[in-house]
């Protein structure tokens, strides 16, 4: 017997050593594996982790979910591979790297671009090689010869080719629309990166003229000209459409239009209101509806503009007390609702109020694709994972908005994209030589804006999969399963099937697994502010890989969020000592003779112990191949604490050291199966402890990692 099982489990002393056994031996790459060619293939793509920063619990739970999915896979017999990748993530990348600008009393405006773009970039490369060693640490089998990072220049090329097509396609187009604005980031963002928080306000009611209106945000009211009412309603049946008035207003007096239009909800407050059309999507609409004018009332820093006189300069928080005052010594205030509730956009980064802002953008038509998608799922290409998924997916798709995808961000892909000064021409078109304007003549010049981060994500399992012409793509697209976070289903789960569909013709995978966030102890959501964060590497640390990644799956059903308590996994790191003592135990029974099997010794009994454990492996089979992992995970674990060691070994004590030698033959050969199949059935939730016993026992001629997944009749 070796040596090491007289002291318990070492985790720190293992896992390292085991990691490298794994690369060094290439069975991440599928291509290596025994008997490829016969091999049917089995992909996943791993979800780019950003590259700025450590790890979180959220990480761990992915990373062993796909390499469990992974492992099992390959066991099984499968071309398996498991692509790895880092994400640029443009917007949260700039935003922490401004966090770190600040720290030091410096900011981003005002910096060269390009010198910018390098600082983030250097800062980036060191993360990712950090983020790259911790995946590892967690055990992941994915292919790292495969790894791509969403700035390669490929991957880059291919994005630009992207919106270059759809642009001729005429599924991208550019247009001053309204747009989602951050004044302290002071970039656009799409509408799944905008929070819609329910908070309590105030709520003004003033006279407007011979009418009442009301607002939460009487800031924008400075460039009202306009009174919307709905045609059918009989109280102001009186005014006609396009009829003017004159009315006392904030800075004095001005001329409205009255507008009839049947937008109004004539059942809701007086059935008036005023529009701001530069600051409102639903007036902008009205605006274009009936040419109105346009008039910005707020800058892009979120600062009141000439147009408010006496409040310019002022931030909205500043000025709104201050205009309401003006309007109450007017005679104009009819009364202020204390606790009005509504909903308010806010950036999902920085908490800041989003600002409706109109300005020219390149969106992406997504009616097209959204039916693109529907179609699909309607014809069962693409299930969730859990199922009430679907309904979320589809609402999504089913209510499209266009995507505005222009970032006015240094960090990112640059929209291959040319614009005229002169006629406002634009056009896409890749390359750094700048066209001339079809219309005018005139030398154009380059979009400065960068893609949403979603634009380049969204076509990952065709990028790294070597779409369109790599080696990869005819064998590993699409892909089999897209295991992600359940808070993604409306962000980057859509954005890959129509890319997917629209550009490779199929969908990107076959199954869509969503798992839950991963919380505090008291199930709470995990931030800094609160000081609740985990860190996965220290529980890896304190108690190994094997025990965190059992932690997180037992008890975690698809879909659902988990609280990470530390007392489980401090559990499942007893477990490992557990399997490590079960080890011990069947190696001494042969003392310093070899171990060996003679199956000829095994008993009726015996035969019926191994005969359970077949029908155990079944359904645990059966729970992998349906995704129930957390079930599979649960079975083994019971099956090798309450039965293997609790029950079997108790029995067959007196067997192994009696004097009857046949008997102790069949219960050394009994026991010797039942270790093995049970390291096989862990060896996808806890890679390193099966595989450093497994290389342990006698007559090992092959890793774990590719050892047969036990199926009828082996």
């Amino acid at each position: 017997m070796h040596e090491k099982f007289l002291s318990p489990y070492k985790p720190e002393q293992t896992e390292g050593r085991i990691y490298e056994l794994w690369e060094k031996s290439g069975f991440f790459d599928p291509d290596k594996l025994p008997d490829a060619e016969k091999r049917e293939p089995f992909t996943i793509v791993m979800p780019p982790p950003n590259a700025n920063g450590n790890l979180h619990a959220g990480h761990a739970l992915f990373i062993t979910l796909e390499d469990i999915m992974t492992r099992y896979k390959r066991m099984a017999g499968y071309r398996a591979l498991w692509i790895p990748g880092a994400d640029h993530a443009g917007f949260e990348t700039q935003v922490v790297y401004e966090k770190k600008l600040e720290k030091e009393g410096r900011s981003r405006f005002g910096m060269d671009p390009k010198e910018l773009y390098k600082e983030i970039y250097d800062f980036t490369i060191a993360n990712k090689a950090n983020m790259e060693m911790q995946v590892r640490t967690l055990g992941a089998s994915c292919d790292w010869n495969r790894e791509k990072f969403t700035l390669d220049p490929d991957v880059v090329s291919e994005v630009q080719n992207t919106f270059v097509k759809m642009y001729q396609d005429g599924l991208v187009y550019r247009g001053k629309r309204t747009i989602n604005w951050c004044s302290k980031h002071q970039t656009s963002l799409s509408d799944v990166e905008t929070e819609s928080v329910e908070e309590k306000a105030k709520f003004y009611y003033f006279n407007y003229g011979p009418f009442e209106i009301a607002t939460a945000r009487p800031e924008t009211k400075f460039g009202d000209k306009y009174v919307v009412m709905h045609p059918e309603d009989e109280r102001y049946m009186k005014w006609k459409h396009g009829d003017k008035i004159t009315v006392e207003w904030i800075n004095g007096p001005i001329e409205a239009t009255i507008l009839k239009d049947a937008v109004i909800d004539k059942d809701f407050g007086t059935g008036v209101m005023t529009i701001t059309p530069w600051h409102s999507q639903i007036d902008f609409e009205l605006a274009k509806k009936y040419d109105l004018d346009l008039e910005q009332i707020i800058d892009w820093r979120g600062k009141l503009l000439p147009i408010a006189q006496e409040f310019e300069g002022m931030k909205i928080a500043e000025a709104r007390d201050k205009i309401v005052e003006k309007l109450q010594t007017k005679g104009l205030v009819t009364k202020i609702d204390e606790n009005y509730m509504h909903i308010v956009k806010r950036c999902y980064k920085c908490n800041t109020m989003i600002e409706p802002q109109v300005k020219d953008q390149w969106f992406v038509k997504m009616k097209p694709l959204g039916d693109m998608a529907l179609a699909s799922v309607d014809k069962g290409e693409i299930r969730f994972i859990p199922d009430n998924f679907e309904k979320i997916f589809r609402y999504w798709m089913e209510n499209t908005m266009d995507w505005n995808i222009s970032r006015q961000i240094v960090w990112g892909i640059p929209i291959p994209a040319w614009l005229c000064a002169t006629c406002d021409t634009h056009m896409a078109l890749a390359g750094d030589t700048a066209p001339t304007c079809l219309s005018c003549n005139k030398p154009m010049e380059k979009d400065n804006d960068t893609f949403d981060t979603w634009f380049s994500s969204g076509q990952w399992p065709l990028i790294v999969t070597g779409y369109p012409d790599g080696k990869d793509y005819p064998r590993y697209y699409p892909t089999d399963v897209m295991e992600t976070g359940h808070d993604l289903i409306f962000k980057w789960v859509p954005r890959m099937v129509i890319f997917g569909l629209y550009l490779g013709k199929k969908a990107p995978f076959h199954t869509v697994y969503l798992h839950g966030l991963v919380n505090d102890a008291q199930g709470k959501k995990m931030s800094k502010s609160k000081g609740n964060v985990v860190n996965p590497l220290d529980l890896t640390q304190k108690y190994g890989t094997d025990a965190l990644r059992m932690g997180l799956i037992i008890g975690n059903t698809p879909g659902s969020d988990l609280a990470l308590r530390e007392d489980k996994i401090k559990a499942y790191k007893l477990f490992a000592n557990k399997l490590w003592n079960i080890t011990r135990f069947v190696l001494s029974s042969f003392g310093e003779e070899a171990a060996r099997i003679d199956n000829a010794a095994l008993t009726p009994k015996d035969i019926e112990i191994l005969k359970e454990l077949e029908v155990i492996t079944k359904d645990v089979t059966k729970d992998m191949d349906g995704f129930r992992f957390y079930m599979a995970g649960e079975k083994i674990y019971h099956y090798v604490w309450n039965t293997f060691a609790d029950k079997i070994l108790e029995e067959n004590k007196e067997r192994l050291y009696g004097d009857d030698i046949p008997e102790k033959y069949g219960a050394q050969a009994m026991l010797m199966l039942l270790l093995e199949r049970s390291l096989i059935l862990l060896h996808p939730f806890m890679p390193f402890v099966t595989e450093e016993i497994w290389q342990s026992l006698p007559d090992r001629k092959e890793l774990l990692i590719v050892a047969q997944w036990p199926h009828e009749g082996t």
